[in-house]
């Protein structure tokens, strides 16, 4: 067990860190500026927060730039793509529907952060609105934007997360076959898995 001094009251925090940078508090605005809803159309990678009664869950949502579509200054449109059916996110938002996103452009480092509230609606015609390859997604997030604003390069910076020469190897980790063999039955095979990956990626994108 670790001795670790925690920070447990407000009152500490606030003695650690004093107050917040005043341009922090400015740039937080209730709707998307002009400038805001640029880098919503811009980005092709938007990472999705949400809490509910059996816990947190933070999943990467991407597509073309302007997946997640503008239908006015307070509201978005995210449609929700296939994927693995254990729609997590949308489990939590059925009890809360309080969302957060965080919108990433390759190669900018401001990144762009909107809180709010969610509805999963199943319109038919929105719904094809999104289609892809005649693939309409099942549902389609509509979220009502309480707060926006962009945060500052610092993370990305530090992270060289769009810096090319940062980049791994994908070969130094564990491939997905690697990663389910250590966690199913022995009968399982990450050979077998990893060659038919491609394809199936392939097969169920849209």
């Amino acid at each position: 067990m670790h001795n670790w001094k925690a920070v447990t009251t407000l009152e500490q925090l606030e003695e650690l860190y004093g107050e917040p940078v005043p341009i922090s508090i400015t740039k937080e605005i209730e709707s998307l500026s002009p400038g805001y809803r640029a880098f919503v159309e811009k980005a092709p990678f938007v990472i999705v927060a949400t809490s509910g009664a059996e816990g947190l869950d933070c999943s990467p949502r991407g597509d073309a730039p302007g997946f997640v579509r503008v239908l006015d200054s307070k509201t978005l449109l995210l449609p929700d793509r296939r994927g693995n059916n254990r729609v997590d996110a949308l489990r939590n938002l059925i009890e809360d529907p309080r969302i957060s996103l965080l919108f990433l452009i390759p190669g900018v480092g401001e990144t762009l952060r909107v809180n709010g509230r969610a509805e999963i609606v199943v319109d038919e015609e929105l719904c094809a609105s999104f289609s892809i390859h005649k693939k309409l997604p099942r549902t389609v997030l509509v979220i009502h934007i309480e707060k926006v604003y962009f945060q500052c390069p610092k993370a990305l910076v530090r992270s060289k997360l769009w810096s090319a020469d940062a980049q791994v190897d994908r070969k130094e980790l564990p491939s997905p076959g690697q990663l389910l063999s250590e966690i199913c039955e022995n009968d399982f095979s990450a050979e077998e898995y990893d060659a038919a990956y491609p394809e199936r990626i392939k097969s169920t994108i849209y």
